[in-house]
């Protein structure tokens, strides 16, 4: 029973009215958008006007970033319609889910099927993801398949993050320094010098310390949810002859917070003897992750009309955590995680700009990811088994041996390891024809050869002193190589008033992957097949009130073919990755921004989603006509921009911002004691800015009535008598000062 349910563990109808989405206009402040609809963005791996881009895309500022404190990839999600995430890894390191489109699996070895990126550098592996939201020229978030734009496919999306870079001939910086509740204490600043009349750097870093705010009862402990992170960047930009721009980025972080703590419910809605916020925890270690960073950006003018773009990059990784799984002072179930990775990519890419009807990209694309995971289940460490009154390895024989099967696995640790290496080949063409000054038929092809080893695959019983009781799986060696071809063709129509209405059909692709939950028998190592997306979307993106309103909007179809998936054998207690099958997506979104005069800008954001499961079986149960994961059926963002005055005393602003979802699970089994309400976070900041920009002072706060909700949720109540549950940040406010020099 023990072993059976520890490896559960890793485990109407919406109409298809108006929606979608982009409006970067919508994320942006004022101090972004001084008029609706100027927003550059290069989604489209061209510098184009966002209101000119067929895509489904928001775009957030960096100064509206800044300003709201919004220094957590976290945060996006109460940002942007239609994104969601699951923080069951950690903060800063999000399984994000857009349009429903979400990754079921939390193991360290996977990679999301929305990709993120930093500055055009895929970052598949969470130990990648590190520090980043800091200096950010926007953020650009990109809905549906996106292979024939990008060198790594995915079937959810894009999240770009984008770094302001090296400029020439300028001398200029900036030095934030700030102040919150739990003795928060931030530093930011970056500084750009020229070094000579063709090149520039630009330096820039981060340094944040705050107390947990899990308060931890158990006497001697730390409190749990710290933060203690620093991150430096810096980005060397030169024109050695006409016609070649080179940016180095080179990036370092590190985190050594308290890790998070579970919120463990022993019953569906209490916790005996603690508060909301409080946890009785024995364990109190510090997570650890160190990220590196290099990545060379060529673009060579090859003619007037042809560029050449070469982006080379190398990440290296490490994450490590030690979590108390239980969320009590006892042993019932702690996991060790450790997460080694590294990578090597290289994209190339010929763009035209011809002036005339027809443009292409042609690109070429290889990358290489190697990891090394190891976990470790440990299970009753404190429960004596053979009556001696000591723990011993005696302990964990007993527990694997005895008939009891309430015995199953106690005083027993579990620890797999294995080394993983995959790569993608992939050659992708985005094209374009303007068949008449008002339509425009685009496409694109993409044709990915993917590989994977999974070797030295290996797991262990120990007992507690970590001596060896059983080798459960001898070392083993799994493989995949599959080839896909994936596409997207659609047309645009310009009115005459220049809004912009398309259409499209796309294939996302995301490559097979390995099971990293297998513990007990070999029969638990597997490959999950390669899941695919057919998406079919309708948009519009319109101005109108002399471009003072902006309104884009977008609908949306998925057939989803085979999700990956972890799935429990009732019978065989048999942990493996398996796919649903089949499953049903639609939906959309919208996004208003409306300039109501010089002082007053309206923003919002809303999302309409409707899932349904098809065909598949997860943990023995059939799960046709249940919802996806982290597919709230509506999500609502949005706030004001108001100008209290701008004169020579200087601008003072004010920007109360809300987000809303509704009612969601976090599983497909849909257990409903584990359904996440619908709840609502508000927030917003007070900003001061001298009449000549020079300082600025802002008061901010996030979450401000406090409320106590939930971004993960797994039932381990029949196994190990609890539901175990992240939770998300209480309220947090400050104040920062900033000058510009």
């Amino acid at each position: 029973m023990i072993k059976r349910n520890f490896r559960a563990f890793g485990v109407p109808s919406i109409a298809l009215v108006a929606a979608l989405a982009a409006t970067p206009a919508l994320a942006q402040s004022q101090d972004d958008v001084p008029v609706a609809g100027e927003i550059l963005v290069t989604a489209s791996k061209r510098a184009e006007n966002l209101q000119d881009v067929p895509i489904s895309l928001s775009a957030i500022g960096g100064d509206s970033l800044a300003k709201s404190r919004t220094t957590n990839v976290d945060d996006l999600v109460t940002k942007v319609a239609n994104l969601q995430l699951t923080s069951i890894v950690g903060d800063n390191t999000p399984i994000f889910a857009l349009r429903g489109v979400s990754m079921s699996d939390y193991s360290l070895n996977q990679s999301s099927p929305v990709a993120t990126y930093y500055d055009e550098v895929y970052k598949g592996n969470f130990a990648f993801l590190g520090v980043a939201m800091f200096d950010l020229e926007r953020v650009e978030v990109l809905r549906g398949p996106q292979g024939t734009l990008y060198g790594k496919n995915t079937t959810g999306g894009a999240v770009n993050l984008i770094s302001r870079k090296a400029e020439l001939g300028s001398t200029e910086g900036y030095l934030n320094l700030g102040y919150g509740n739990y003795n928060r204490v931030d530093v930011s600043g970056a500084v750009n010098a020229p070094l000579g009349a063709n090149a520039a750097i630009r330096i820039a870093g981060t340094w944040s310390n705050a107390d947990g705010w899990f308060k931890n009862v158990v006497p001697g402990k730390a409190d749990l949810a710290s933060v203690r992170e620093y991150g430096i960047r810096a980005s060397l930009y030169a024109e050695p002859a006409p016609g070649v721009r080179l940016t180095l980025r080179g990036s370092t972080s590190y985190q050594n917070p308290r890790n998070y703590g579970i919120y463990a419910q022993p019953e569906a809605v209490n916790r005996p003897g603690l508060g909301e916020r409080q946890i009785a925890a024995n364990i109190d270690d510090r997570r650890r992750a160190r990220t590196y960073s290099l990545a060379m950006t060529g673009e060579f003018d090859v003619s007037d009309s042809l560029t050449l773009t070469s982006i080379t990059s190398w990440d290296k990784g490490r994450l490590s955590f030690y979590e108390d799984t239980d969320g009590t002072a006892g042993q019932l179930l702690e996991i060790p995680y450790l997460d080694r990775a590294s990578q090597f990519a290289q994209d190339l890419r010929l763009t035209s700009d011809t002036g005339g009807p027809f443009d292409f990209i042609l690109g070429a694309y290889f990358n290489r990811e190697k990891v090394y995971n190891q976990t470790t289940f440990e299970i009753g460490k404190d429960i004596d088994l053979t009556g001696d009154n000591v723990v011993t390895v005696d302990d964990c024989v007993e527990g694997l041996t005895n008939a009891d099967p309430s015995d199953d696995g106690i005083a027993c640790l579990f620890r797999n390891s294995f080394d993983q290496v995959k790569k993608s080949y992939a050659l992708y063409t985005d094209a374009s024809f303007e068949i008449s000054d008002r339509v425009t038929l685009r496409g694109g092809l993409r044709y990915t050869h993917d590989t994977g080893v999974q070797s030295n695959f290996t797991s262990d019983a120990l007992g507690v002193d970590q001596s060896l009781v059983a080798n459960l799986i001898p070392l083993s060696r799994l493989s995949y190589s599959t080839d896909n071809l994936s596409g997207k063709i659609g047309l645009d129509y310009k009115l005459v008033d220049g809004n912009l209405i398309y259409a499209s059909v796309s294939r996302g692709y995301r490559a097979p992957s390995f099971n990293a939950q297998a513990f007990f028998d070999p029969s638990e190592l597997s490959v999950a097949k390669a899941e695919k997306v057919t998406a079919y979307e309708l948009g519009a993106k319109t101005q109108f009130a002399n471009r003072q309103v902006t309104l884009n909007m977008a609908a949306f179809y998925y057939n989803y073919s085979n999700q990956q998936f972890i799935n429990v054998d009732p019978s065989t207690a048999a942990q493996t990755l398996l796919n649903i099958p089949k499953s049903r997506i639609y939906g959309g979104e919208a996004e208003l921004t409306a300039n109501a005069g010089d002082m007053v800008t309206v923003r919002l954001g809303v999302g309409l989603l409707s899932t349904d499961i098809r065909q598949g079986s997860v943990s023995g149960v059939n799960v046709a006509g249940n919802k996806l994961s982290n597919a709230p059926a509506l999500t609502l963002n949005g706030g004001l921009d108001v100008t209290a005055f701008d004169n020579g005393s200087g601008k003072l602003s004010f920007h109360p911002e809300f987000a809303y979802q509704s009612s969601q699970y976090f599983e497909v089994l849909n257990v409903p004691r584990l359904q996440q309400d619908g709840y609502v976070l508000l927030s917003g900041h007070i900003d001061w800015e001298s009449a000549d920009g020079r300082w600025n002072l802002s008061i901010w706060g996030k979450n401000l009535t406090d409320k106590l909700y939930f971004t993960s949720r797994v039932d381990l109540l029949a196994g190990f008598g609890f539901d175990y549950n992240h939770v998300g940040a209480p309220r947090t406010y400050g104040v920062s000062a900033g000058m510009k020099f």
